[in-house]
């Protein structure tokens, strides 16, 4: 599921006809004291986080003037919450409160169509209201292909025993309340509190709102930047790996940051798993040798060779890595041989200089490990390949003695490429999601041609002695080519080192850069 901020979906409602308070963002202290001015100085500045208890949490100060507005951003703003800097404030209209409601809609599985819920009482939890005040609340069916009617929201009101003027006003925003979440394929959206002033306007005082990720393609307009149900915003880090599965559908790529602060001197393993049950347990073997860990990630269901490359390279990324452990499923139905090479790409890239431990259990496992340890054999990191018989709780010790005795002064830098990309005017194609250029040059000095041999696809075919495509490059660019990279291994260890599949990720390097 996708959640909007708080000012996302105020701006959803008061497109849909339901009024909120006046205000406007704030990424500082100023721009908080200049919309505070604006607004006349009696305001509230709310942290824009999707977690709930903002209050306990210090996310929300009542002001009574600009300067205050800009004390209340500056102990905001760059706060932590759940391990996860607050970037944005909200700064609105202090309200005068007369009476709160709660107003809420959900997809009900097992009506199969949204309900709406109403509470005389507002301001705490629908659970806590439900519980403690059940002739409080009450609830209606809504049809989608008709919505709300008015005279169904006028139904709604009568059983809590609300009517005359309130009534009126209440009825049309339980409507439109209804037709947004529908319009905008909400899977679940609540007011909390909806107010009634003392000057007798209906206003959204707060709210939250999530939409079926699955909708999201439809509704640019939200400005959704990842689909994916967390509980903060999303990182630099996964809205570049976000991108790299929006664009790549071989296979799947989750990635997550788990928020872990690093003590001082203290390293993060970096976490890739394949397969949601087999990563759990994995994640347990590793936690449970006292490390702590930087990321969850999932390359799973047949991934391509470039997208675990992707994965690697992301998780790789991260600050205070100090070993990367994989380890998931251990019968995947998956060629495991795509993982290594992706992962060697990655690791040679990355010049890792840290303890890698792999379990990858599934067809060609054998194969898989030895690719890792073949191509992986001159880099200053120690890595070791493991199959499915290796259970993960002896991979997370052989992690731990790697770690204990290592020697991290040499592991600062590790941007290094395996080797510099072709030269411009070099022979290339695109496929899918990147582009392989060959330096012919180079190829005349090597003698076995061995990239066209490890292309068991038939991609390459030699040409007076050099490498091209066997295809045409349309077909290469559709998917011909299925980027295993394996050419790239075979040419950079057995051959001239003249061919590169170039994988770009977009994104990464400014989201390294932005620290967070």
């Amino acid at each position: 599921m996708a959640k909007l901020f708080e000012y996302q979906g105020k701006e959803l409602l008061k497109k849909g006809g339901i009024a909120i308070p006046a205000g406007r963002r704030a990424a500082s202290a100023q721009e908080a004291f200049e919309a505070a001015r604006e607004l006349g100085g009696r305001v509230v500045v709310k942290a824009q986080t999707w977690t709930t208890g903002r209050a306990q949490s210090g996310g929300i100060h009542f002001a009574d003037s600009p300067e205050q507005a800009a004390e209340a951003a500056q102990k905001i703003l760059g706060m932590r919450i759940k391990g996860f800097r607050v970037q944005e404030a909200l700064v609105e209209e202090k309200l005068d409160i007369e009476k709160e409601f709660y107003l809420g809609m959900i997809i009900d599985d097992a009506a199969q169509c949204p309900v709406l819920i109403f509470s005389s009482r507002g301001g705490t939890g629908i659970e806590e209201i439900a519980q403690n005040s059940p002739e409080a609340v009450t609830k209606q069916a809504v049809d989608v292909s008709r919505g709300l009617k008015g005279y169904d929201a006028v139904d709604v009101l009568r059983r809590l025993d609300i009517r005359g003027d309130l009534q009126k006003k209440l009825a049309p925003v339980l409507v439109s309340f209804c037709r947004a979440c529908i319009d905008s394929e909400a899977r679940s959206a609540e007011i909390n509190p909806l107010v009634l002033t003392k000057q007798g306007r209906v206003v959204a005082a707060d709210c939250h709102v999530v939409i079926d990720d699955y909708a999201v393609f439809r509704h640019p307009e939200l400005g959704i930047e990842i689909a994916r149900e967390f509980d903060r915003p999303a990182t630099p880090l996964e809205k570049v790996a976000y991108q790299v599965e929006a664009k790549d559908h071989r296979g799947t790529f989750f990635f997550f940051q788990m928020g872990q602060q690093a003590d001082p001197g203290e390293r993060l393993v970096g976490f890739h798993g394949a397969g949601g049950g087999g990563s759990m347990m994995s994640m347990d073997a590793v936690t449970g040798k006292g490390f702590k860990i930087a990321n969850f990630c999932d390359t799973s269901g047949n991934p391509s060779a470039s997208k675990v490359y992707r994965a690697a390279k992301i998780i790789l990324s991260q600050k205070n890595i100090g070993a990367y452990f994989a380890s998931g499923s251990g019968v995947a139905s998956q060629e495991q041989f795509h993982s290594a090479r992706g992962l060697v790409k990655a690791f040679r890239e990355m010049d890792l200089c840290v303890p890698a431990v792999i379990r990858l259990g599934g067809n060609s496992e054998e194969l898989a490990v030895e690719i890792l340890h073949t191509f992986t054999k001159d880099l200053p990191g120690k890595v070791e390949a493991y199959g499915r018989d290796t259970p993960a709780v002896f991979c997370a010790e052989r992690l731990r003695q790697l770690v204990d005795s290592w020697d991290y002064s040499q592991a600062e830098s590790r941007s290094k490429p395996a080797h510099a990309p072709a030269p411009s005017g070099s022979y290339a194609f695109e496929t899918v999601t990147g582009r392989v250029a060959i330096d012919h040059a180079r190829c005349s000095e090597c003698e076995t041609r061995p990239c066209t041999e490890a292309c068991s696809a038939g991609i390459l075919k030699l040409e007076d002695g050099k490498p091209v495509l066997a295809i045409s490059s349309e077909e290469a660019r559709k998917g011909k080519c299925t980027e295993c990279l394996a050419c790239e291994l075979a040419c950079g260890f057995y051959g001239g080192g003249g061919l590169c599949v170039e994988l770009p990720v977009p994104g990464l390097d400014e989201a390294v850069k932005s620290g967070d």
